[in-house]
């Protein structure tokens, strides 16, 4: 990812001729790209290596893996041929799973999902967290890392806290992330490009704020890329 502004593209398209276009239409101003449930659920690993081929980019594969760690650890085993370099588990699996998850794939940067970014105060709460986000989050980063994850997946407001006791060496992957004047869309917890890059963040995933523009053709979708790497610039 060197060289290339920290935006990782969130596909959010079921379709491989689309995702395929997007990452041709943002070629330069992407660092990486996120396929997530949506898009597997279509085409599985066959689909990730369709879009893979010919993209010199890096992929996020953003399964949020969530079960006991035998279930997790032969999971992982069984997509690490697809060589991400970002994987996701649920944090809150706890460490023995985390742990099932980097020993069956030691070269993917296995990353932990700490809380997801829709949900808000309340809603953490109804679900049975004890804690409000910012500390569930840190802790959640905590062990994460102690049990070998090489990456944390946050919510903006939580970057500053969590890069103080996650070290340099950890990515920080921040979604909810949109640019100034731009709508929040199902994100609760949301932050600017440039203020979340300041704030300790080393990748940050974008989705609609860019894909959406597609809909005005591969110019409008690469300048709405262009103008975020612009804004991350700034820092």
């Amino acid at each position: 990812m060197s060289g290339l502004p920290p935006i990782i593209l969130a596909i959010d398209t079921p379709e491989i001729d689309v995702a395929k276009r997007w990452l041709d239409a943002t070629q330069g101003f992407i660092a990486g790209y996120k396929l997530g449930l949506e898009f597997f659920a279509r085409h599985g690993a066959a689909g990730v290596i369709a879009v893979k081929e010919g993209c010199d980019v890096d992929l996020f594969l953003d399964l949020k893996l969530h079960d006991i760690p035998n279930t997790v650890g032969a999971a992982t085993e069984q997509l690490a041929h697809l060589s991400p370099r970002f994987f996701t588990v649920h944090a809150s699996g706890g460490a023995a799973m985390i742990s099932a998850a980097v020993e069956k794939a030691p070269d993917i940067e296995i990353t932990a999902v700490t809380i997801l970014t829709s949900l808000n105060e309340v809603e953490l709460f109804s679900v049975g967290f004890a804690q409000p986000p910012l500390e569930s989050a840190v802790s959640l980063a905590v062990l994460a890392t102690q049990a070998g994850a090489r990456a944390i997946v946050c919510s903006p407001l939580e970057i500053a806290a969590i890069r103080a006791v996650v070290g340099a060496d950890v990515s920080i992957i921040s979604p909810g992330v949109r640019p100034r004047n731009s709508g929040a869309d199902d994100q609760a917890r949301t932050m600017d490009p440039a203020a979340a890059i300041a704030a300790g963040a080393s990748y940050l995933v974008i989705g609609r704020p860019i894909t959406q523009a597609w809909a005005q053709g591969s110019k409008a979708m690469r300048d709405a890329a262009r103008s975020i790497a612009a804004e991350i610039a700034q820092v």
